[in-house]
């Protein structure tokens, strides 16, 4: 199964689409692809239910619901050898349930694996293939993680989790691409890589990067203020 969770919620099992619609078995699905490949407790599932609407037994109920509408989609996805039993892809464990992949294609692994190149990258001092490999990591985004699901506690967790590591990328992209003096050209290359809530992102980036964009912060921060604003391009004068 590939899962694409950096922006709105995608899942394709044998090229077939197989995120609910429905929105309890939506928020459980997400949750279970939020940690693919790991055992998700059922007290965490029925918590995330609970979070919005019934609690209690009711909620375990709506989840057992949600977990037969979710193998529903996978039987209708299931490969012609049948080799992949929606049983086999979620799976019921002693406590809890797990949504296995079988070593499909996820891009928050594929993220970690590029930002985790990049900082590797910018510790030996190689800021070029930082910044091409931050970029690439960047550029995974499509918008808000998990964008559309509405989240309970542990959804909210992880959302929280990978914005933070979105935007430690986004600052060592910055710090490479600075150090590269590549100052005009990252107006352009802020705007591919940065979701539609630029303002937010602008004021949070300007306070972790501080004083560490050179002597002249207030120039540059205010440069990037200007490249993550709607409107056309223009060339803007950024301190070294």
């Amino acid at each position: 199964m590939d899962i694409e969770v950096l922006g709105g919620l995608r899942a394709l099992e044998n090229g077939v689409p197989v995120v609910p619609t429905n929105q309890p078995a939506r928020q459980v699905f997400a949750v279970l692809a939020a940690y693919a490949d790991q055992m998700v407790p059922t007290t965490v599932l029925a918590a995330e239910l609970s979070a919005h609407g019934p609690d209690g037994e009711r909620a375990r109920a709506m989840l057992l619901t949600a977990i037969r509408q979710i193998r529903e989609l996978l039987a209708g996805a299931a490969d012609s050898a049948g080799r992949r039993t929606p049983e086999a892809v979620l799976v019921s464990l002693p406590g809890g349930f797990l949504l296995d992949t079988d070593s499909g294609r996820s891009d928050q692994g594929v993220f970690a694996r590029e930002a985790g190149a990049g900082y590797r990258a910018m510790a030996r001092g190689e800021f070029a293939t930082a910044a091409r490999r931050l970029r690439g990591a960047l550029r995974l985004w499509r918008g808000p993680a998990f964008g559309g699901i509405e989240a309970g506690p542990r959804l909210a967790a992880r959302v929280a989790d990978l914005e933070a590591t979105r935007l430690s990328a986004l600052k060592q992209w910055v710090e490479a691409e600075l150090a590269l003096g590549r100052h005009r050209e990252l107006r352009t290359e802020l705007r591919a890589v940065t979701s539609a809530k630029s303002l937010e992102t602008y004021r949070t980036l300007a306070e972790v990067l501080g004083s560490d964009l050179g002597p002249c912060p207030a120039d540059t921060t205010r440069a990037l203020r200007r490249a993550l604003l709607p409107g056309p391009p223009q060339l803007v004068p950024v301190a070294a």
